[in-house]
């Protein structure tokens, strides 16, 4: 996608950069790309075009997202082996489908991992799978930044934050989301972890599909967010790989985002699903991100819209309260009248 000239992003990172690890607002920050490893300190960014990043740090990236004009957040947690170019361009298009759909409604911002750029899939997976475990450190020292912050503007003279914040994880990042409210809970909170998402989209979730079950890991994503849609699609074809390489390390479990959640009924009752199948493969070959555009470029997919529709009305299926399950279908073409 191309840069638009005078449109920037912020972003918060914990890959390393080429330079030294110590924060220093106004710096150049550039990705050390040959380094998959997760770094324990956290870079709050801000990107203006190809290979320009500043560092901007975490006071001025929170006043960023305070003062800016948009109503609510996006928080964008991207898939495995995505360099920080693809996770920008993804960015992108996110947003600009956003302020197609309502303009200033939602903000799009991304958290980048570290991703391997190593040849060959099977190893590139695992060495993810490892990098998204460590990377639960940093975030929730993310988390933990938010809270302190909202603390201390709620206790000042200053008008409090109230933009809503939401979550979209897609494939392996729902490994990331799920391990920093692991890590967060384990280390910093004493009363267990509060409702800061209005709504956690898990989009082709690339973890065992038990996960959101009461006494699971993934539970914690359900007491984090009012709401919590999970899409699925049976034939997504990366996920496929996916569960064949788990498979050759004896861990045999459908996952997430193949299947939905294994039994509803275990789940708590804010979480929705969503089946993708008829629309996935026609958005993107492997069917795996299909979140974004339809078949058109440049025009939101159905997945878009419904994702879209719940960030504005904050409800997943608003005509029906007690509804949990849905389909997203094909449109159907309407006949020409003779």
């Amino acid at each position: 996608m191309q840069y638009v000239r005078g449109v920037s992003m912020i972003f918060i990172t914990n890959r390393f950069p080429k330079q030294a690890i110590r924060t220093e607002i106004g710096r150049d920050f550039q990705f050390a790309l040959d380094n998959n490893a997760s770094s324990n300190s956290v870079f709050f960014c801000e990107n203006t075009s190809k290979d320009n990043n500043t560092e901007i740090g975490s006071l001025a990236f929170l006043q960023r997202l305070k003062d800016s004009k948009y109503r609510q957040i996006l928080i964008y947690i991207h898939g495995f082996s995505n360099m920080p170019e693809d996770v920008f361009a993804a960015t992108r298009e996110l947003q600009a489908l956003c302020d197609q759909k309502k303009e200033k409604e939602v903000l799009v911002v991304p958290l980048v991992w570290p991703c391997d750029n190593d040849f060959g899939l099977v190893k590139d997976y695992w060495d993810d799978q490892k990098s998204a475990d460590q990377s639960a450190f940093s975030f929730s020292r993310v988390l933990e930044k938010f809270l302190v912050w909202r603390r201390l503007q709620d206790a000042s003279e200053k008008a409090p934050c109230l933009k809503r914040i939401n979550v979209l994880a897609h494939s392996m990042g729902n490994r990331v989301l799920r391990e920093t409210l692991v890590a967060w809970n384990k280390y910093d909170l004493a009363d267990g972890v509060p409702m800061i998402f209005r709504n956690a989209f898990l989009v082709a979730a690339d973890v065992v599909n038990e996960t959101l079950e009461k006494g699971e890991k993934g539970e914690l994503i359900c007491h984090a967010s009012r709401n919590v849609v999970v899409y699925h699609a049976s034939d997504d074809l990366a996920l496929r790989s996916s569960k064949a390489f788990n498979l050759k390390n004896k861990i045999a479990s459908r996952r997430l985002g193949h299947t939905g959640p294994e039994n509803m009924r275990k789940t708590p009752r804010n979480v929705y699903r969503v089946d993708c199948d008829d629309v996935n493969n026609e958005y993107d070959l492997k069917g795996h991100s299909y979140f974004r555009y339809g078949k058109r470029k440049g025009r939101p997919g159905l997945v878009f819209s419904h994702i879209f529709n719940c960030l504005e009305s904050g409800r997943v299926f608003p005509e029906d309260e007690h509804q949990r399950s849905s389909i997203i279908r094909k449109k159907k073409r309407s006949k020409s009248k003779k």
